[in-house]
């Protein structure tokens, strides 16, 4: 795919989707990625996560609230695999995305999204909704109903299955699109081919290119970077919760000169990203800390978990990677474990 710079600010276009009659037609989306080479690069060797032997390309920001409206609309005007939660629509802490309609053929469901969430991270997701996402991106965008052509094959072979059994999906050969796994999150948001600049490579603490804790500064006016959207829960909740201008997450690349060493944005903190990996047979992770958690949450000693088949919460969102030369890597499925958080692990 080709990559085209769109600045800070965002051009991340979302399409216009025509819904008429029975027929769907949608203009694509843009995903924008950053290439992370360093072919077999070494582990961190105090977690063990983060050696990746291909180069792959991932999502500079995460997949936004105005990406998935479009997906919305291209596949779920009979919305049969649930790829929508009610709780998007609020505006408060969620994503802003509303739907019409009945669910029928002949009265299909159409989506909108809010003008000041078009370009922040959706949220709510489970993380079977973001492989059905991969699923679409590997399948051309197409519009038409939930199915093999379009969510449920292709990255994954998910063949209408909500909650899978352990074992029972895997990353399919071929894929171009997928779910980020833990070692392909964890190598864009931490590790410097050329760490502190003296060609040493190595692993960062925070995925904002520091040893140091990021701020909190939304302005970013002095240049120096390191800050992320985080809530300041530490040494008493001083708050404010929300930091920008009563919402809880930020505009995705907000922070544009808080960026990884990869040149990704938002690995730490705004909501949380789901990978592929699975944490004592309990739950997908969820790594990177998020708007509601202390800052501590993103730094690289924290692997988080969660149930993959519950719908998410406001602090659930994922971003994809495209992988050029397709590998056979599998990543196991679960089954309905429930919405879990466990923490593993402590800064360093």
């Amino acid at each position: 795919m080709e990559r085209k710079s769109l600045g800070w600010a965002l051009g991340l276009a979302v399409a216009c989707v025509l819904l008429v009659g029975a027929g769907m037609a949608s203009a694509g989306i843009t995903i924008e990625t950053v290439p992370v080479g360093d072919v077999n690069n070494a582990a961190d060797t105090t977690y063990g996560y983060g050696r990746v032997d291909y180069a792959y390309n991932i999502g500079k920001y995460e997949v936004t609230a105005g990406q998935y409206t479009a997906f919305l609309n291209a596949v779920a005007g009979v919305d049969t695999y649930a790829l929508y939660n009610t709780d998007m629509a609020r505006t408060d802490v969620f994503s802003g995305i509303t739907r019409s309609g009945a669910g029928t053929p002949g009265n299909p469901y159409t989506y909108s999204v809010a003008a000041d969430f078009v370009n922040r991270p959706v949220n709510s997701v489970s993380f079977w909704d973001c492989c059905r996402f991969a699923n679409w991106l590997n399948n051309g965008q197409k519009a038409r109903a939930q199915d093999a052509n379009t969510t449920e094959a292709g990255a994954y072979s998910l063949n209408g299955v909500m909650n899978p059994s352990n074992g029972s999906i895997t990353r399919n050969a071929g894929a171009q699109w997928a779910v980020t796994s833990e070692d392909e999150w964890y190598k864009a948001a931490y590790y410097d081919p050329n760490k502190s600049g003296v060609g040493s490579p190595g692993y960062w603490v925070y995925p904002t290119r520091s040893n140091t804790a990021p701020g909190r500064d939304i302005t970013e006016a002095t240049n120096t970077g390191n800050n992320a959207n985080w809530y300041p829960m530490e040494g008493g909740c001083s708050g404010p919760f929300p930091i920008d201008n009563g919402y809880y997450t930020t505009l995705v690349g907000q922070f544009r000169y808080s960026a990884s060493a990869y040149g990704t944005f938002d690995q730490g903190g705004n909501v949380a990203e789901w990978t592929e990996e699975i944490f004592e047979r309990m739950g997908r992770g969820i790594p990177g800390g998020m708007y509601n958690f202390g800052v501590h949450f993103l730094a690289a000693g924290y692997l988080d978990w969660d149930g993959a088949s519950g719908d998410g919460g406001s602090f659930h969102g994922f971003r994809v990677c495209q992988v050029p030369e397709p590998t056979s890597l599998g990543i196991v499925g679960l089954g309905v474990v429930g919405m879990l958080i466990r923490r593993r692990g402590a800064g360093r």
